[in-house]
């Protein structure tokens, strides 16, 4: 079936704002310019404040979830379920994840390339797997086995091309690529950890996704707005690139700005990305479907790839082409991408039906009918 003109716009919009997600933040993180005081022009190198305005977009999810619904019950046939009446604190412990996870990965990626901050993002399908094995009881069918398996192939394959590119890459010290990318690896296994705090306490209240994503990104505007306060004295050497050596100075990333306000568009860029970013990617899931969803948000791997190739803030590596289609492979497993091509096989049509149906039970047995669930974050 064809899709509709407001669909194609919806699965644009995604496709574009989620690429543009990463490359702001790491447009951001290219530019000099001086701080607060008489140091020389340093680089900007504020993955804390970053990481704050990422959460302003996600609040701003939850002034477009009142907008909606004040709108909807405006019509003479309100349609718009707001959900029933919960308690916010439940979404604490996850935005605390979310918090640490989004911070690591902005650290991260002062150390390593856009593409490859994003590829090795695909580390978290093999955490969450694992993880809702131990925790949440669930049967993993053999595909997402072999998925796991193949996206771990993936992550070597990309991790090796970054080791062999590192060698030439004025930008970036090959140390600082490999502990950027373990720490994009870290950060996954944080994520993976609010993935199934969201699935065990949240989804089950049947809350909205913009709601849910809006009330997640209040706690984390708010918890890490507050903790840029002691990062201010806390000194972490020559970890840190600020003039000052601590962990994060917010006032030399304002002075920055001052001095070259194009630093504040690519934040911006980031902060409206991020919220267009989860409008669009919920509304691909009701217009569409999840499965276009999934490879729309593998799409933005290679659209953020193939930008950074054109700009010339990356070479072109042989082994990162491999990564990416087989880390590819690893998600469509994973998400059971192949199975409406398998079950047009006679031979493996049954096989299909019955991973289907014990996906279909452990959704139900885990979060009940009807249930959705909050955006892609980041």
């Amino acid at each position: 079936m064809a899709w509709t003109k407001y669909q194609l716009f919806l699965a644009g919009l995604m496709l574009t704002t989620g690429s543009l997600n990463t490359l702001s933040a790491k447009w951001a993180d290219m530019f000099s310019a001086k701080g607060c005081r008489d140091d020389p022009e340093h680089s900007f190198s504020h993955p804390f404040v970053q990481a704050v305005g990422m959460f302003l977009g996600e609040l701003s999810c939850l002034a477009v979830f009142y907008i909606l619904l004040c709108h909807d019950r405006h019509r003479p046939e309100p349609t718009m379920n707001p959900g029933p009446s919960f308690n916010p604190l439940l979404f604490f412990p996850p935005a605390m994840c979310d918090m640490t996870a989004t911070s690591i990965m902005y650290v991260a990626l002062n150390m390593t390339s856009a593409s490859s901050f994003q590829m090795l993002r695909g580390a978290v399908i093999i955490f969450t797997g694992l993880l809702s094995v131990a925790f949440l009881g669930r049967r993993l069918a053999p595909s997402q086995w072999i998925g796991i398996l193949t996206t771990i192939l993936g992550l070597v394959i990309v991790g090796l091309a970054d080791f062999f590119s590192g060698h030439h890459d004025d930008e970036h010290k090959l140390s600082d690529v490999i502990t950027g990318d373990l720490l994009i690896i870290m950060a996954q296994v944080i994520v993976s950890v609010q993935m199934v705090l969201e699935e065990k306490f949240v989804y089950k209240h049947d809350v909205h996704p913009l709601r849910a994503v809006g009330t997640e990104g209040f706690f984390g505007f708010f918890v890490l707005s507050l903790l840029l306060i002691p990062m201010y004295f806390i000194g972490v050497g020559a970890f840190s690139n600020n003039p000052r050596h601590v962990l994060e100075d917010a006032l030399d990333a304002f002075c920055q700005i001052g001095h070259k306000p194009l630093i504040l568009l690519a934040l911006l860029g980031n902060t409206v990305s991020i919220a267009f970013f989860n409008f669009a990617g919920i509304s691909v899931t009701k217009e569409i479907s999840a499965t276009t969803r999934m490879v729309l948000d593998s799409l933005r791997t290679l659209v953020i790839w193939v930008v950074s190739l054109g700009l010339g803030w990356e070479q072109f590596h042989g082994l990162q082409v491999l990564g990416f289609l087989v880390l590819l492979v690893g998600t469509a497993l994973y998400n059971g991408l192949h199975r409406p091509l398998l079950a047009r096989l006679p031979c493996c049509a049954g096989m299909v039906s019955r991973e289907e149906e014990n996906d279909q039970g452990e959704r139900e047995r885990l979060l009940g009918d009807g249930r959705v669930q909050a955006g892609d974050e980041s």
